[in-house]
């Protein structure tokens, strides 16, 4: 399956049926008077989120959705029917955004939330409702109105707790393994990890958060380099940042310097996100002998000024990893309590994620802008990597 996490549609909704014009004939009655019924209502089309889905590629294909009109009014005042509406299915954290205003008509980040996107047009009036003392025969009818027509952008933001930044190979996948039951890709070279991966991570029976593992930044991301920063915009949701380092780089590099440069790309991605609270994980550790562990941690930390929590794991040995997971679990629990307890709080949280998202919108659209426009649409479909996305 590819994992697309854009997409442009087209939605109509469906023509109300026109109102009948209708006069009573039957037998023995003289003066039958009007019975003309009223139109159907047009179908509707509605977005709703589910989790049964978790890629938009459906709609890289197929993109225009049409609801189909109500029908016209009949004799004996019978009502025309009116027209099923047409529920689209999109993934959990999907933003629907309106083409032509750049509107947000709705962030779905929960199973079952639905939007109304398209209105179906109302059926119109018989004339059997312009019978009157002085019209006993009317020959007016209404007909339905137009169904409402909208050019959409659907963009996937996959919703997580705690969101992984880092290098290509400094451990991302592999700790995403080995706290959780998916299954990223892990090797030996870079660019294993090629779209996101969510994991639920179950500290105990009744606690659990999802973290997110994206594919690794590069120098230069910000302006297209490697991968660029096409899928930073999924940690946009995210409460809480970890940032892997890979504190015994194959290639010899400083881990400093691995830091920095994730620092300064993010930067250059959303201010607001590079603003997000952080904590440093010092991956990859079982490489280092027991009693220079402390020493290297404390270079690292007073190399970069660095003043927010530290961890210490290796994800082959497991070393670290049940310290991190729970406080994480508890660091979670407790900004849920503050934003429930603290409106203001609360409200704080909420502007802040409405900022990253208009960053992260904004940074995507200048990507996109840098791009070279493709010729043909199923070329660009065809340059896409096959993926497998998984919970």
């Amino acid at each position: 399956m590819k994992f697309v996490d854009e997409a442009q549609i087209r939605v109509a909704a469906g023509d109300g049926g026109n109102g009948c014009e209708s006069f009573r004939r039957e037998k023995y009655v003289e003066f039958g008077g009007p019975d003309g019924g009223d139109g159907g209502s047009g179908g509707s089309v509605y977005i709703q989120a589910s989790h049964n889905t978790n890629t938009l590629v459906d709609y890289r294909y197929d993109r225009s959705f049409q609801a189909r009109n109500g029908e016209a009014g009949k004799g004996r005042k019978m009502t025309g029917k009116s027209a099923d509406d047409v529920v689209l299915h999109v993934p959990v954290g999907t933003t629907v955004v309106e083409q032509d205003t750049g509107e947000v008509l709705a962030d779905l980040t929960e199973d079952g939330q639905r939007v109304l996107v398209a209105r179906g047009g109302r059926g119109g009036l018989g004339n059997v409702h312009f019978k009157s003392s002085t019209n006993q025969a009317p020959r007016k009818t209404i007909p339905g109105t137009e169904g409402e027509v909208r050019r959409l952008g659907l963009e996937l933001k996959v919703v997580a707790d705690v969101g992984l930044l880092g290098l290509p190979n400094a451990g991302k996948s592999s700790l995403i393994r080995a706290v959780s039951a998916a299954t990223p890709r892990v090797a030996d070279y870079p660019f294993t990890t090629l779209e996101p991966h969510l994991g639920v991570v179950r500290v105990d029976r009744l606690r659990s958060f999802v973290v997110a593992d994206v594919p690794g930044l590069i120098e230069g991301a910000a302006g297209g380099a490697g991968l660029g920063t096409r899928f930073l915009k999924h940690l946009a949701r995210t409460r809480l940042l970890l940032h892997l380092v890979d504190v015994m780089p194959f290639d010899g590099t400083d881990p400093v310097d691995q830091v920095t440069l994730i620092e300064r790309e993010v930067e250059s991605f959303s201010p607001t996100l590079a603003d997000q609270e952080r904590w440093l994980v010092l991956n990859k550790m079982d490489l280092v002998s027991a009693d220079e562990r402390e020493t290297l941690q404390e270079q690292l930390v007073e190399a970069l000024g660095w003043d927010g929590p530290v961890f210490r794991i290796s994800t082959v040995s497991g070393e670290g990893l049940f310290d991190l997971t729970h406080a994480l679990m508890d660091a979670l629990d407790d900004r849920a309590r503050r934003e429930t307890e603290d409106p203001d709080y609360a409200r704080e949280q909420q502007a802040l994620r409405e900022q990253l998202e208009e960053e992260a919108r904004a940074a995507v659209a200048a990507g996109r802008s840098r791009r070279e426009p493709e010729e043909d649409d199923d070329e660009a479909d065809d340059d896409e990597v096959e993926v497998e996305y998984r919970r």
